[in-house]
């Protein structure tokens, strides 16, 4: 059995050390928000934080996660109650197709959590291994900048805030 903290859950599964996190969340736990995309942690679409950093879970070993806190898109919001990056991605229609989504989320919380104030050189960076086929990028970066504004008010959950505003 091993030992997994997912979005503050504690959970026991039988699941052998090597086999990838997104394995267990998908089959075992049923979170299919991750997706599996590449298997070979180069698209991005399975991507989940693991103590506040961006990781493919299609490459990540449960053996490895034992005591540590991970954190899929389901523990950002629900349908009712979206967190702020859920809510600026809703608000910013950032899905074309919405495979890659949930892991460009993470990848984006990651980023927000250390600098809510990151700059679109810096956003551009650390979303670099994440992939859209669909093109949506720029739907992204504007998704991205109003998750921080949303962030730093405080505001994001619940009703969608229609401001006209957009990030750059």
């Amino acid at each position: 059995m091993v030992a997994l903290t997912i979005n503050g859950e504690a959970h026991q599964v039988g699941a052998e050390p090597d086999t990838p996190l997104l394995y267990v969340l998908r089959d075992d736990l049923k979170m299919n928000g991750a997706k599996y995309g590449c298997g070979l942690g180069q698209c991005g679409a399975c991507t989940v934080m693991v103590d506040g950093e961006a990781v493919f879970s299609c490459v990540t070993p449960v053996l490895l996660l034992e005591g540590r806190e991970i954190t899929t898109v389901e523990g950002l919001g629900t349908v009712e109650k979206p967190g702020p990056m859920q809510q600026a991605f809703i608000e910013e229609q950032a899905a074309q197709c919405g495979y890659c989504i949930a892991g460009m989320m993470m990848r984006a919380q990651s980023l927000l959590q250390k600098n809510p104030n990151a700059s679109d050189a810096e956003i551009r960076a650390h979303m670099e291994p994440n992939l859209c086929r669909c093109g949506t990028h720029m739907r992204i970066m504007r998704a991205i900048h109003r998750a921080a504004e949303l962030m730093r008010s405080g505001a994001g959950t619940g009703a969608a805030r229609v401001t006209g505003e957009r990030g750059s």
